[in-house]
């Protein structure tokens, strides 16, 4: 597994992260702690959580869970320069007690009890969810209006959480301050912010992309290249739907769309055509399906590092077997045009 320095920080992280978020709901703890040992020994020395997680359902009473049993196998398994990343959940969540957004005061407690659940003296990457004045990620495209934010307040609350990050760095309870769910002007705004006042500059972009979702392609790439932002592309199979079980428009049991029956709105009308054709270059080419997906996200121009999740260590098997899987120039072109015929399936 290949290294690389994570954007302006001195973070030496795989090139493949491991996601945690089905652990403690579809993925019981024993076979959680198998994944993190067949993904350590495979050379994944990243790890990505959150507060609200497990997800499938995300519920309150579950909160936190899978910070915990990511704990448990780090108190047990001691790993040398293990990073760890984690979030705090955004405004309007049912995993948080009347939906509270992101604050100061909560952000420090939030960091307590992550630290203390994950048994990690400090937090590597501390991500804001998403932003408390609203998002156009998980499918919200269709009716997102920025039309009701307030720049001055957007400002007075960037400043509060910057300047809180500041003093959780200063503490040694956090290494790095980051994104996900973002926005190019809000990612603009917290760089310039921090910039002006000498507050913590983020670090990284969390955001869904693979070769169904591609909004991080024309303003987010430019901002994100340009500020040496690197980008972990949460959801790089599409929710399983570009690992091809789904296709034909079936369900297969105990996956995630049975519990989930529209996958958070990717089925869409034009969406299991697209997937076929993915499955198609994959098999005309001799690939895999899934690590072509995941090979793409690695391929990209801008530093793209894939958030790669498993509900069983059987499917987490399968998708490090696609690890230095190199796609040709030829792939990539046949990839680009049938984007350009079913671009935002969903």
């Amino acid at each position: 597994m290949r290294k690389l320095t994570l954007g302006h920080s001195d973070l030496s992280v795989s090139e493949y992260c491991l996601g945690t978020m089905t652990y403690g709901s579809q993925t019981d703890e024993a076979d959680a702690h198998r994944q993190l040992d067949m993904a350590w020994d495979a050379g994944i020395n990243f790890l990505d959580a959150a507060e609200m997680y497990p997800v499938n359902p995300v519920r309150m009473e579950t909160a936190g869970d899978t910070e915990t049993i990511v704990g448990r196998w780090i108190a047990s398994r001691k790993p040398q320069d293990l990073i760890v990343a984690t979030k705090i959940t955004g405004a309007g969540s049912n995993a948080i007690k009347d939906g509270a957004p992101i604050t100061a005061a909560r952000m420090r407690q939030t960091v307590e009890d992550s630290l203390r659940r994950m048994q990690v003296e400090c937090i590597d990457i501390y991500q804001l969810h998403w932003p408390n004045r609203g998002s156009y990620h998980f499918r919200k495209s269709w009716g997102f209006d920025p039309s009701r934010q307030n720049r001055a307040e957007v400002v007075a609350h960037m400043t509060e959480i910057l300047t809180c990050a500041q003093e959780l760095i200063d503490a040694g309870k956090l290494r790095y301050l980051a994104l996900s769910n973002e926005s190019a002007w809000g990612l603009g705004l917290w760089l310039q912010l921090a910039h002006s006042m000498g507050l913590p500059r983020v670090l990284s972009l969390q955001n869904e992309y693979s070769l169904l979702c591609r909004y991080f392609d024309l303003d987010l790439a430019e901002a994100c290249w340009n500020e040496n932002i690197p980008l972990l592309a949460y959801s790089p199979l599409a929710a399983g739907l570009l690992t091809g079980k789904y296709a034909g428009n079936v369900t297969p049991e105990d996956s995630r769309r049975a519990r989930n029956p529209e996958l958070g709105g990717r089925i869409t009308g034009r969406v299991f055509e697209a997937v076929s054709g993915y499955l198609g270059i994959a098999q005309d080419h001799g690939l895999d399906p899934v690590h072509m997906a995941i090979q793409w996200t690695r391929a990209r121009p801008v530093p793209t590092l894939p958030i790669i999740g498993a509900t069983t260590s059987e499917q987490l098997d399968h998708l490090l077997q696609g690890v230095g899987v190199e796609l040709t120039d030829d792939v990539k072109s046949v990839i680009d045009q049938l984007n350009r015929a079913m671009p935002m399936v969903f």
